[in-house]
């Protein structure tokens, strides 16, 4: 939903899109744009590595665009994208950026305002740690600014904005999940935001540095990959389906599968919120070497969990 909203209040028939393309989440926005009249155009980036700002310059000089769209952490191939850098390229071309960040929020750095980011959306259940059903948005100035006719009742900003500051009413909300956003705010303030990101950091190079030990791999290169979310090459002659059954059925642990291009060749390890501890790693780097062997993969025994270990040291 929070994808949609800022759409459809910046999105409307004829308005100049280019959407940045790293990934499943980066052409589910993409199309959305496009459901909402963009004269839409994609520049499209192999899966698996992060967007080049001077490739987004360049598109600009080729044609303008009103909106340039690039999702942060691209979860479907664990990249994480230079979005501080091409926010700056399209406020160069009197361009709007709009950021998803449904997989950064809480588990790596992100200012809107130093950033130069006019409007984004996230959710509440990855790194922000509470449950699913809430989706933050935001809009600077130089957004609302460009604010178009919103086609969507539900989705419409001036009535949202009616319903949190006037109280006029607009729909029920969930007051469940608003304590629950409360409490989890409360845990972020307590761990303090800095030292956060820097348990997201920590805890991916320890999974990283446990996978290279077993002779894995993660799809994107080191300097473009999430903290947050892992896609782990899988090692040829293995069923991933197989594997992650397996891992679901013995070690109550389920990870996610492949998206598009990469489904059966990557699993999706996320390492968010509450979740990015020291034990889900080596727990998960035991699972998974038990689950390789199932299969006669030649993982060096114990090699993840002492390389983990050693990395955390």
């Amino acid at each position: 939903s929070g994808l949609e909203a800022t759409v459809a209040n910046l999105v409307q028939d004829g308005t100049r899109v280019l959407a940045v393309v790293t990934g499943y989440f980066g052409d589910r926005l993409a199309q959305v744009c496009g459901r909402y009249g963009a004269r839409l155009r994609r520049l499209d980036v192999e899966w698996g590595r992060a967007c080049d700002p001077a490739a987004v310059r360049e598109a600009l000089g080729r044609e303008g665009a009103d909106i340039v769209c690039v999702v942060h952490a691209e979860t479907s191939t664990g990249v994480l994208n230079p979005v501080r850098e091409v926010a700056a390229v399209a406020r160069e071309a009197g361009a709007l950026v709009l950021v998803d960040a449904v997989t950064s929020l809480g588990g790596h750095p992100l200012d809107l305002g130093a950033w130069g980011i006019d409007a984004c959306y996230s959710c509440t259940q990855k790194c922000v740690g509470a449950p699913s059903g809430l989706a933050p948005v935001a809009f600077a100035p130089s957004a609302l600014a460009r604010r178009v006719p919103c086609r969507s009742f539900y989705f419409d900003l001036p009535l949202l904005e009616d319903y949190w500051l006037r109280r006029k009413y607009h729909h029920t909300i969930s007051a469940s999940l608003v304590f629950a956003l409360h409490e989890a705010l409360i845990a972020i303030e307590e761990e303090g935001l800095e030292a956060r990101w820097l348990r997201h950091e920590r805890h991916h190079l320890a999974l990283a540095a446990g996978l290279e030990a077993m002779g894995l791999g993660l799809l994107p290169p080191p300097g473009e990959r999430l903290w947050t979310l892992n896609a782990v090459r899988v090692p040829n002659g293995v069923d991933e389906g197989r594997l992650r059954k397996e891992l679901l059925a013995r070690f109550n642990m389920e990870v996610g599968a492949g998206l598009g291009p990469l489904a059966g060749k990557v699993l999706r390890v996320g390492l968010m919120g509450a979740g990015s501890t020291p034990q889900t790693i080596l727990l998960f780097l035991a699972a998974l070497e038990s689950a390789l062997r199932s299969q006669g993969c030649a993982v060096p025994a114990g090699a993840g969990v002492a390389g983990a270990i050693r990395a955390l040291a």
